[in-house]
């Protein structure tokens, strides 16, 4: 089912008849008490449009700007410019090892987040930022409150297509934004920050089982998979910073590939460092004073109550003539 958000239906009712939008939301309010909260806000909404003849939705048919694409459509095709890519993951469907990789894209209406299943994750690895991409038999879902454009193995992605480009990217704040540490709050998605890192802890090494990646537990002899029983574990890795960035610190959480993407080391070399943990430390003296730009979300630690940020990107080397205009502007 296709779903248009309730401020977008409060919209298309004052353009269409010319209401104010207090009026809209008066007759909203009487239709919900008239039927006794059977129905939601956006059900309310619907029935006043159509009492007033106002079309909510019209069919919308070949390439859609993403301001016009909703929850629940199905077939869509758009075009965008790659504003970020995320890191590939790995999960185990089924008896089989399958991924899934995503990516921000934006046009001159909006940004919205790629989901790219199986196969189609194998894309990723030939992106960058900047490109211009068409998705082409995507479905639509809504994750969080935010639409997503889901892409499976009927549908295409093209990279760089001849014919289609992006002019200049209409940037949501909703679909990430520059943020100070001082603006964060609880659950803060899709936040990027530019800041100094001041303190680095030792990186913590933990069992996983190679098949799914779950966490493996030790048991008298050998580790258990709550999946998968007995394994011999594989290792993954995290580390915590702490981030300054002039108006407050927090403490940053780099799991495995975004560690690797910060320390410039791949996976033989981090476990290196859980043999040898005073090798680490050079680098962790390495680390202290570099500017990084962070991706990624905020989480409560409700054992210390504070907040902690996720990084889902990283860039080690900011550009600083667009620093510099950031702050001109």
């Amino acid at each position: 089912m296709i779903k248009i958000p309730y401020e977008e239906i409060i919209l298309k009712i004052n353009e269409k008849t010319q209401m104010s939008v207090s009026e809209i939301e008066e007759r909203i309010e009487k239709k919900l008490k008239q039927l006794s909260g059977l129905i939601s806000k956006e059900g309310a909404a619907h029935i006043i449009a159509n009492e007033l003849g106002v079309k909510i939705f019209e069919p919308l048919s070949g390439k859609l700007q993403i301001k016009n694409i909703l929850s629940g459509m199905r077939d869509v095709e758009t075009v965008g410019k790659v504003l970020q890519i995320y890191e590939t993951r790995e999960f185990m469907k089924g008896d089989s090892l399958s991924k899934v990789a995503s990516m921000l894209v934006g046009d001159e209406t909006g940004t919205i987040r790629v989901v790219m299943w199986g196969s189609q994750a194998d894309n990723a690895a030939n992106l960058g930022q900047g490109f211009i991409v068409k998705v082409v038999g995507g479905y639509v879902r809504e994750n969080n409150g935010r639409k997503e454009i889901h892409l499976n193995d009927k549908s295409q992605l093209l990279i760089n297509p001849k014919g289609e480009a992006v002019k200049e990217v209409a940037v949501e704040a909703k679909n990430g934004t520059r943020k100070e540490i001082k603006e964060l709050k609880e659950n803060d998605n899709e936040v990027e920050l530019l800041g100094t890192i001041v303190q680095v802890f030792d990186i913590r090494f933990y069992e996983i089982c190679p098949r799914c990646g779950k966490r493996a537990k030790p048991t008298a002899a050998l580790f258990e998979c709550s999946e998968h029983g007995n394994v011999i574990p594989a290792y993954a890795y995290v580390l915590n910073s702490v981030l300054d960035d002039g108006t407050e610190t927090i403490r940053c959480v780099f799991f495995r590939n975004q560690l690797e993407k910060l320390l410039g080391k791949n996976q033989e070399q981090m476990l290196n460092f859980k043999n040898n943990p005073a090798d680490f430390e050079a680098v962790k003296n390495d680390l202290l004073g570099t500017i990084v730009k962070l991706n990624g979300r905020t989480n409560k630690n409700s054992m210390f109550n504070r907040l902690e940020f996720v990084v889902q990107s990283v860039d080690t080397n900011p550009n600083p003539e667009e620093e510099m205009k950031r702050l001109q502007g």
